[in-house]
């Protein structure tokens, strides 16, 4: 198996780039981010199989992961996500993704996946998509526009504006304006509070 994994988290990267090695004899190149990724595919692609850091640089959502599909000439991409909400999952699937992988996923499950998806078949973890099922839609979520969510998501992690617009590749003042308008559709008077209110609503 040739596996590329774009991921921007040094020791998530490393950690599994080592054990996919190791343990399931691929050839692993990484990278930490989407322009990285997609140099990469040029020049040595196309990859068995892609995987996507859904908030790294240069991502921008699910946007990125329509331009290395086309980059890897109709071979398996997969998002690989430690935050991302459960609705993304069938969010990448609609958007072409071969899968969808919690980066809480166990060790050997991973590899188990990243052979199933390398073999060209779809792979999502049956609970996250049981969950999504199950799930009814949010009151909260029905608020927000899809860019609201990444910013609220980002301050439920505990970021700085500067770091979610980084993330975003957005400017800074931008996400003021995100957070702001999060408040008041959150009715918070603080971005604490917004995070805190849709923690204790099931948001994140």
């Amino acid at each position: 198996m040739r596996i590329l994994l774009a991921d921007d988290h040094d020791m998530v990267r490393e950690t599994i780039s080592a054990y996919l090695k190791s343990e399931g004899g691929a050839a692993v190149t990484s990278t930490i981010d989407l322009p990285g990724a997609l140099s990469e595919i040029e020049e040595n692609g196309p990859y068995d199989l892609v995987l996507l850091d859904y908030n790294m640089p240069g991502m921008q959502g699910l946007a990125g992961l329509s331009t290395a599909l086309k980059a890897n000439g109709g071979k398996g991409v997969a998002i690989i996500s430690g935050s991302a909400p459960s609705r993304t999952a069938q969010e990448a699937l609609d958007a072409g993704a071969i899968g969808f992988i919690p980066k809480t996923m166990g060790a050997q499950s991973l590899l188990n996946a990243v052979r199933f998806m390398s073999a060209g078949e779809i792979y999502v973890p049956v609970e996250l998509m049981r969950k999504e099922a199950e799930a009814p839609a949010h009151p909260l979520a029905d608020k927000l526009s899809p860019r609201e969510i990444e910013v609220l998501d980002g301050l439920c992690r505990g970021l700085s504006n500067k770091e979610i617009a980084r993330e975003l590749e957005l400017q800074e003042v931008t996400i003021k304006l995100h957070v702001r308008t999060l408040c008041r559709k959150l009715e918070a008077k603080n971005r604490t509070q917004a995070a805190l209110t849709a923690k204790e609503a099931g948001l994140f």
